[in-house]
């Protein structure tokens, strides 16, 4: 009889072993693809940052050409200064994009090494409640 719950104890562990370190890789494998959906997000929202930008500018010089202001002197200035500051936004936004997405590969990564110590332990004692059970 002591044997048959010795081997239920060792089953069970193995199992509760083998579903968390499951857990952790799938928590890795749903962080990584939201990662990959952000990419995806940051990249289209760049993209209109820049055609919101293009817009501008473009309104900036035609509105300076119907006026008959040549393209020299403060009108440049302007669309120049807009320009640098439409840039610096636009990079410091992407910084945080792939802040964001590095974020979410790490914490993928912890939660697959955390999957593998929790399985560990889990079988640790697995092992030491089979052996009080088997004396």
């Amino acid at each position: 009889m002591s044997w048959v719950v010795v081997a239920v104890t060792v089953v069970s562990t193995v199992y509760t072993a083998k579903t968390q370190r499951e857990a952790g890789k799938q928590e890795k494998y749903d962080l990584e693809r939201q990662a990959e959906k952000e990419t995806l997000s940051s990249e289209g929202e760049e993209i209109k940052r820049r055609e919101r930008l293009n817009k501008v500018l473009s309104a900036n010089i035609r509105s300076a050409s119907a006026a008959g202001i040549s393209g020299e002197g403060s009108p440049q200035s302007v669309s120049l200064e807009t320009a640098r500051r439409a840039s610096s936004s636009e990079a410091s936004e992407s910084l945080s994009d792939r802040l964001r997405q590095d974020m979410l590969r790490r914490e993928g990564k912890m939660a697959q090494k955390t999957g593998k110590i929790q399985a560990n332990s889990t079988l640790l004692t697995g092992a030491f409640n089979a052996s009080k059970l088997g004396k």
